[in-house]
C-alpha cells in the first residue's frame, strides 16, 4: 500500500510543476517561422496560387493612407505626398497553428523571405523609403495564411495639370499602382473592399484645397500582356484669396492710380508723364513676375486676360495723355488765330465807320443788317445757311428780299435747341479739356463692364467644368 501512494503523490507533483510553467510563445514564433519558411519548404520566387488554390491569378488587395501633401508644383507640374501603402494577400503555404489563437500574426520585417507583388508607382518622379529610427516597414502573416505588407513612403508624382482657368482652376493629380512584370493572367490588383483610401483629417495645403478622391481602375494593355493598374484621383480647388490679395486687387490699384492723371492740368506735364510710367512699368513687373511663377503653356491663361487687359487700361492712360497735349496746343493755335481774325475784323468795322458817314440816314438800316450778319456769322455753328451773307445786307428800295432773309435768320436763331452733351461740353472751352472729362467717364465705365464680363465668363465656365 505504501508504494502505490508514493507513485500517486509523485504523479499529483509533477502535475502540479508542469501545470505552472507557463509557455513563452515568442519562442513558438520562431519554430513556426522556422517551420513554415524553413529551407525546402517555402520559395519566395513562386508566386501564391488562386482563388481555393486554383491556377488562376494571385488576388492583391490594397489600401492607402495619405499621411500628407507637402507641395503641388505649378511649374515643374507635379506633387509631393507621404503615405502609408498596404497590400494585403493570401498565401496558402504559409499557414499555421495559432496554438488555441495564442498566436494572431507572425512579423517579419525583411521582404525578401516571402513573395511580393511587383508593384510600382507609374507615375513616379522620385520617392524613397523611411529608415529613422528602424525601416518603416513590417510583414504580417495570419494563421489562415494571409499576408499584410505594410510601408511608409514618400513619393513625388506627376500632376500634368491645364491651366486655363489659372488661378480660378481646379486640377486633379492621379497616383497610379501598377504590376510591372506579372500580368493579369498570374496577378490581379484590387481596392480594398469599405475604405481603401484614407486621407489625415488635418491636412493643410497652402495655395490648394482636396475637395474629394476618387479610385479607379486603369489596366493597360501592351504587346507582352494586359496589365494590372489601380488609380485614385485627387481633386484639388486652387484657394482663390491668396491671388485675390497678391494679384487682382493690386492690378485694379494700379488702372486706378492711372486715371489719376486726367484730373491733373493739362500743363502739369511732368507730373502727368511720371504719374503714366510709373504705373505702366508697375504693371509690366507685376506681369512678368506672374508668368515667372508659371510653366510657358501655348495657350492663353485667365490670369494672362486679366493683366493683358489691365495693361492695356494703363497703357491707354498714358495715350491719352499724349493726346491732350497734342490737343492742348492745337488749342493754342487756334486761340492765336481767332485773335488775329479778330484784329482783321475790328480793323475791318473801324474802316466801315468812316464810311458810314457818307452814306445817308437811309443807311441805318444798313448797319443794322451789318450788325445781324455779325451775329450770324459768330461762333455758333448751328447757323449754317446765314454764312451765305458774304457782304453787309444794305436794304435797297428795289431788293424786297432783304427783309426776308433777315426774317428767316432771325427766327432760325429762335428756333435752334442746344443739344444735352454739346451744352455740357460747351462748358469746356478747349479740346484737350473736353478729352480729359470724356476720359474720366469712359475708363472707368469700361474698366467696369469688362469686370463683369470676366467674372461672369470664367466663374461660369469654372463651375460648367466641376458639374
Amino acid at each position: 500500500m505504501i508504494v502505490p501512494a508514493l507513485v500517486l503523490i509523485t504523479i499529483l507533483l509533477q502535475a502540479v510543476t508542469c501545470s505552472s510553467i507557463k509557455i513563452n510563445f515568442r519562442e513558438k514564433e520562431k519554430e513556426v517561422l522556422d517551420q513554415i519558411l524553413g529551407p525546402g519548404r517555402y520559395d519566395a520566387r513562386i508566386r501564391p496560387s488562386g482563388v481555393n488554390g486554383t491556377d488562376g491569378p494571385a488576388i492583391v488587395n490594397v489600401n492607402i493612407f495619405v499621411r500628407s501633401i507637402s507641395k503641388i508644383d505649378d511649374v515643374t507640374m507635379e506633387y509631393s505626398v507621404q503615405l502609408t501603402f498596404r497590400e494585403q494577400w493570401l498565401d496558402e503555404r504559409l499557414k499555421f497553428n495559432d496554438f488555441g489563437g495564442k498566436l494572431k500574426y507572425l512579423t517579419l520585417t525583411e521582404s525578401n523571405r516571402v513573395w511580393m507583388p511587383d508593384l510600382f508607382f507609374a507615375n513616379e518622379k522620385e520617392g524613397h523609403t523611411h529608415n529613422i529610427i528602424m525601416p518603416n516597414v513590417y510583414i504580417r502573416i495570419f494563421p489562415y495564411g494571409s499576408v499584410l505588407y505594410s510601408i511608409r513612403i514618400s513619393l513625388t508624382l506627376s500632376c500634368p495639370m491645364n491651366l486655363k482657368l489659372y488661378p480660378l482652376d481646379r486640377q486633379t493629380c492621379s497616383l497610379r499602382m501598377a504590376s510591372y512584370g506579372w500580368t493579369t493572367n498570374d496577378l490581379v490588383f484590387l481596392w480594398k473592399e469599405g475604405d481603401p483610401v484614407q486621407v489625415v483629417k488635418n491636412l493643410h495645403l497652402p495655395r490648394f484645397t482636396l475637395e474629394k478622391f476618387l479610385t479607379d481602375y486603369c489596366n493597360s494593355k501592351t504587346n507582352t500582356g494586359e496589365y494590372s493598374c489601380l488609380k485614385v484621383d485627387l481633386l484639388f480647388k486652387r484657394e482663390f484669396s491668396y491671388y485675390l490679395i497678391q494679384i487682382y486687387i493690386p492690378c485694379c490699384m494700379l488702372v486706378i492710380v492711372s486715371w489719376v492723371s486726367f484730373w491733373l492740368d493739362q500743363g502739369a506735364v511732368p507730373a502727368r508723364v511720371s504719374l503714366g510710367v510709373t504705373t505702366l512699368l508697375t504693371m509690366a513687373t507685376q506681369t512678368s513676375g506672374i508668368n515667372a511663377s508659371l510653366p510657358p503653356v501655348s495657350y492663353t491663361k485667365a490670369i494672362d486676360v486679366w493683366t493683358g487687359v489691365c495693361l492695356t487700361f494703363v497703357f491707354g492712360a498714358l495715350l491719352e495723355f499724349a493726346l491732350v497735349n497734342y490737343a492742348s496746343r492745337s488749342d493754342m493755335h487756334r486761340e492765336n488765330m481767332k485773335k488775329q481774325r479778330r484784329q482783321c475784323e475790328l480793323e475791318h468795322a473801324a474802316s466801315m465807320d468812316a464810311t458810314s458817314d457818307l452814306i445817308d440816314t437811309d443807311s441805318n438800316a444798313a448797319f443794322a443788317m451789318v450788325r445781324l450778319f455779325s451775329l450770324c456769322t459768330g461762333s455758333d455753328r448751328r447757323i449754317t445757311h446765314c454764312v451765305s451773307f458774304q457782304k453787309p445786307l444794305v436794304r435797297h428800295p428795289g431788293d424786297p428780299m432783304s427783309l426776308e432773309k433777315v426774317r428767316q435768320c432771325e427766327i432760325h436763331m429762335q428756333q435752334a435747341r442746344p443739344n444735352c452733351c454739346k451744352s455740357w461740353l460747351s462748358k469746356f472751352p478747349t479740346r484737350s479739356k473736353r478729352i480729359d472729362v470724356i476720359s474720366r467717364i469712359t475708363f472707368p465705365l469700361v474698366f467696369a463692364v469688362f469686370n463683369v464680363i470676366y467674372w461672369s465668363t470664367y466663374l461660369f465656365r469654372e463651375d460648367s467644368e466641376e458639374s
